[in-house]
């Protein structure tokens, strides 16, 4: 099993909606997406800044190739993303991960 993260700054103001349209989008599109396991949107506060980190399962890269395309290192930006970002982090992180998810 392999584990994706990536990770975005938004400002604290921005945060909540930012959230939203995480959900709508990065994380519908991952649950959509055959061998994903599943995903999560992490949220930390440190004063005006807020970092969200997405975190999806995935049964193989294969997998991850399909919502990513061939460069599945490259972290995947959607429209409105700009309108929230502090910055746009070019890639994301990937683990194996080991034992079930319930």
């Amino acid at each position: 099993m392999i584990v994706r993260l990536w990770h975005g700054k938004t400002s604290s103001e921005n945060a909540e909606a930012y959230m939203n349209y995480v959900m709508q989008t990065g994380v519908k599109d991952y649950r959509a997406t055959p061998g994903n396991l599943n995903a999560q949107v992490w949220q930390k506060q440190e004063g005006d800044i807020t970092h969200i980190w997405t975190v999806s399962w995935w049964v193989n890269i294969e997998s991850i190739r399909a919502f990513t395309g061939r460069d599945y290192e490259k972290a995947k930006y959607y429209k409105e993303d700009k309108k929230y970002l502090l910055e746009l982090e070019p890639t994301v992180q990937h683990y194996e991960c080991f034992g079930e998810i319930r």
